[in-house]
């Protein structure tokens, strides 16, 4: 089966300085630059999600600012596709689907953050859509909620939509456990 990696918004603003810093947002990278490299290493299709900002009074993914930019550490390399989308799912108003479709990709290893927000929306969509995903727990970041006046740390926030996902959206893997598959 033809496999793509989906990457969704690795950028600056939610990493350590930005304006909308994700926990464990720098582990997350290293495990999406580890899955990236794989993908490379076997000339298997990478497609990078960024998010641009158009609402008002939006604080972090404005158009043109260093916080916009895709993360360095899986900064994307001439002949890999960049979508950019306005909101949380990276199918809406984009051309994701059909640069996917061009590939001839039928499953997605896909990572990203936040886990409960663009994740989330963009494997959910994909499987609407007719894809197989395999989602990266390791490689996906996310924060602190807050809910009814009360904290929900990150890493239960993480777990919790990872166990939705993987009940019937996809299979959820490290990537170790990836890199152990595609071989």
């Amino acid at each position: 089966m033809h496999t793509a990696l989906l990457l969704i918004d690795f950028q600056n603003d939610y990493f350590p300085g930005g304006h909308m810093e994700l926990v464990g947002s720098l582990e997350a990278a290293a495990h999406a630059a580890e899955a990236l490299a794989l993908f490379r290493e076997r000339g298997l299709p990478v497609f990078h999600v960024r998010h641009e900002a158009h609402r008002e009074g939006a604080s972090f993914f404005l158009p043109g600012t260093e916080g916009a930019a895709i993360h360095v550490s899986v900064r994307p390399v001439e002949g890999e596709a960049v979508v950019v989308k306005h909101a949380p799912n990276s199918f809406r108003d984009t051309d994701l689907l059909a640069l996917l479709r061009e590939s001839g990709a039928k499953r997605l290893v896909v990572a990203g953050m936040m886990t409960h927000m663009c994740l989330d929306a963009g494997v959910r969509a994909a499987v609407d859509f007719g894809f197989e995903c395999l989602v990266l727990s390791d490689a996906s970041a996310t924060r602190d909620l807050d809910f009814g006046g009360h904290v929900i740390p990150a890493a239960q926030v993480h777990g919790a939509f990872m166990a939705a996902l993987g009940a019937a959206y996809g299979q959820i893997l490290t990537v170790p456990e990836l890199s152990a598959r595609l071989d």
